[in-house]
């Protein structure tokens, strides 16, 4: 058999290179590639049908990213031993290729389709996931799928000051900002990342930084699309439309629902409204009139969309009757629940999440087994969004992809904040209870007031505010919208939720959906982003400003000593006979494990005498004997020549016959017994043999001598 193979080349200015190869694999698929950087290799393939599905007035993407464990040549942990449903990780990456992804889409293209991007060699001086788009956009660019792309994503951090274009996982780790850049040639669709408390410019710099390179990615594409001869694409008719009932629709109904739009209200009267509308134009239609509910259904849509839009831009007023960049009204409180290790409230409008931090010891680290990266997390946060916070009913399945998402970014914000020295392991758990709109800032914001409750000693305080844009191409027209609503969410341009710190950002989501956005629009967005999250903030502090001073008194403590790597054994004991016996006799948990050639001993107890006991008995096992010291011995055995004291744990010194006391002692019997306590001085430590040499004489008052008659 004779394959076709064409490959391109994009070619780095580190020198580094990525190449896009097809014709070799997956040939029965639309469209498929395999993108190689380093050792690091995706297998992208895209399939979608030729008509769109009954009634389906909307594009069924799915786009699923999975890791295989032989790329880097690992085995699955667990029972199964082989790939399952996809982890978090892999839930994000297919969330940012499907977010860059979705938009490059005709509105009226309905037809199932799908994306599998799997890793299929692994390196972890190039990482997978800022390749993910490239590979599936070229997988669409060379089938006759029509795809308005291409697009790329690459991944930019700041090391040392500079910015690095898709850096090795050691240099990520060194850099004080992580973003996945997502763009055409033309225009950013997509930003996702965290930073250390970095401005705005800073951020926007490191923006136009990543647009540089997608447009070489970009260019080769489009020379790989047309070697491979795909630049005609399929044609498809996926939708019925009706221009006589469409404008009748907009003649009939635009001004009705502009004035439910204008009226000031909450969520659902303004639904109850919208519906109402709906219902009666259906109603006045005749008996025998052939309706199409899904296009009657789209047209209302869209009636609805532009109305909303026409209110913002031309009376610079929102749906509940804000000003562009009015927040909402904030409540908090924290401490709502005495049980819990730390608790928050926050409400801000008709959005509500109730948070809780609950702390935990090394031994409830999570446990990562991926094929790119194993350990272990001892930060975690966890999003839950049940039917019931929007008024519906649905059952509860576990946490979708959105749930994930949203999760994710709510952990990217906090976790910048923690402590460097933290010994804990910290479960933030957020439920919202009600939403009508960015949830997952609440969620944020709340998770800073639980932390702080629980008395965590973040560095300062998260706040985070969701901001939305809507703009009109003929007239130039735009409005930036501050902490917005579900339905602005929905009929705008531009989403963005932007965390940080007074001093700067450290996390950011934003997904743009309009051609010819500028970086100064951009930049006044994120200025006026600035101000709403500034303000949520001090809305917050007016409730805690700052983290409680000690922890709850039913949150466990936790105390980390540093010890030789010599003493490891010591403190374990023969069979772990000297730990076991310590945790069981204080209650204390103790984990023990060696880091940079040290003895690691972290310390977990419930309360603060066990904390004392423990912490106590550890160090008199690995404290070393200090000639001059006093200690607290014990007889361990009795000899004609004196007696053997314990007087550090495992350590016995020789208290001689003369070392007693001051008179002279002719023999050991009747002066001392086995297990009688004693206090003796520790005067010598042979510097040959190392034994030990007490003396108890020195720490009695010296008799007077007798003066000579």
């Amino acid at each position: 058999m004779q394959l076709n193979v064409i490959t391109k080349t994009i070619n780095l200015p580190d020198g580094r290179s990525i190449t896009i190869e097809t014709g070799k694999l997956a040939k029965q698929a639309d469209g498929s590639v395999v993108v190689r950087m380093g050792d690091t290799m995706l297998l992208a393939t895209v399939v979608s049908k030729p008509e769109a599905g009954e009634g389906v007035d909307f594009l069924p993407l799915s786009v699923d990213y999975q890791e295989k464990f032989a790329s880097s040549g690992k085995i699955p942990g667990g029972f199964l031993k082989r790939e399952g449903k996809l982890s978090d990780y892999e839930v994000l990456i297919s969330r940012l290729v499907d977010r860059a992804i979705r938009p490059m889409f005709n509105d009226d293209y309905h037809a199932d389709t799908q994306i599998a991007i799997s890793l299929i060699s692994g390196d972890p001086d190039a990482l997978p996931d800022a390749l993910a788009a490239l590979a599936a956009s070229s997988a669409l660019m060379v089938s006759d799928i029509p795809f308005n792309g291409p697009i790329s994503e690459v991944r930019v951090a700041r090391v040392n000051g500079e910015f690095v274009v898709n850096p090795t996982m050691a240099q990520n780790a060194e850099g004080d900002m992580d973003l996945i850049v997502a763009a055409t040639m033309d225009n950013i669709l997509m930003v996702e990342g965290e930073m250390k408390q970095v401005s705005e410019d800073e951020m926007l710099e490191a923006i136009k930084v990543a647009h540089e390179a997608i447009k070489e990615h970009c260019k080769v594409q489009l020379e790989l699309q047309e070697e491979v001869g795909k630049t005609v694409k399929r044609e498809y008719c996926h939708e019925v439309n009706d221009a006589d009932l469409e404008k009748r629709m907009h003649d009939e109904l635009y001004e009705k629902v502009y004035e439910i739009a204008k009226t000031p209200n909450d969520k659902h009267a303004r639904s109850e409204g919208f519906s109402k509308v709906y219902d009666e134009f259906i109603e006045s239609l005749p008996e025998d009139a052939e309706l199409d509910a899904t296009m009657l259904s789209r047209y209302f849509k869209s009636i609805k969309k532009e109305a909303c839009r026409n209110l913002v831009l031309n009376e610079t007023t929102r749906l509940d009757g804000r000003a562009l960049n009015q927040v909402r009204p904030i409540w908090t409180e924290v401490n709502y629940l005495p049980a819990t290790h730390g608790s928050a409230v926050f409400t801000r409008g008709e959005t509500q999440s109730l948070t809780t931090v609950t702390l935990g010891t090394k031994m409830d680290e999570q446990l990562i087994d991926g094929a790119m990266y194993e350990g272990s997390n001892k930060f975690m946060l966890h999003y839950n969004f049940p039917a019931f916070s929007t008024g519906e009913v649905r059952p509860n399945r576990g946490p979708g992809r959105r749930e994930v998402g949203h999760g994710n970014l709510a952990w990217r914000a906090l976790k910048e904040v923690l402590p460097a020295e933290n010994t804990y392991t910290i479960r933030v758990v957020s439920d919202i209870l009600e939403s009508n709109g960015s949830s997952s800032m609440a969620t944020v914001c709340a998770g800073s007031l639980a932390l702080m409750d629980a008395g965590i000693q973040i560095e300062a305080p998260v706040s985070g505010i969701a901001m939305g844009m809507i703009s009109d191409s003929k007239t130039g027209k735009f409005a930036i919208l501050s902490d917005i609503l579900g339905d602005e969410d929905h009929l705008g341009d531009m989403d963005f939720k932007v965390t940080g710190t007074e001093k700067g950002i450290t996390a950011t989501q934003m997904d743009i959906k309009v051609d010819g956005l500028s970086y100064e629009v951009l930049k006044q967005a994120l200025e006026q982003a600035r101000d709403g999250r500034l303000h949520i903030l001090n809305e917050m502090k007016k409730t805690i400003s700052a983290p409680n001073a000690d922890l709850k008194p039913n949150a466990p403590r936790s105390e980390v000593i540093m010890i030789d790597k010599d003493m490891i054994g010591a403190v374990i004991g023969p069979g772990g006979k000297v730990i076991q016996e310590i945790q069981k006799e204080t209650g204390a948990t103790i984990v023990i494990e060696e880091v940079d050639n040290k003895g690691k001993v972290s310390v977990f107890a419930v309360n603060g005498d066990s904390m004392n006991e423990a912490l106590k008995r550890i160090k008199a096992i690995v404290a070393q004997p200090e000639v001059g010291e006093v200690y607290d011995g014990k007889v361990k055995s009795i000899m004609p020549f004196g007696a053997f004291i314990e007087f550090m744990p495992g350590k016995d010194g020789l208290l001689h016959i003369s070392e007693i006391k001051w008179e002279r002692v002719e023999n050991m019997e009747g002066v001392m017994e086995v297990g009688e306590e004693v206090k003796v001085k520790l005067v010598d430590i042979d510097k040959k043999t190392g034994k030990f040499r007490l003396s108890r004489k020195v720490l009695l008052p010296k008799p007077e001598k007798k003066e000579a008659k």
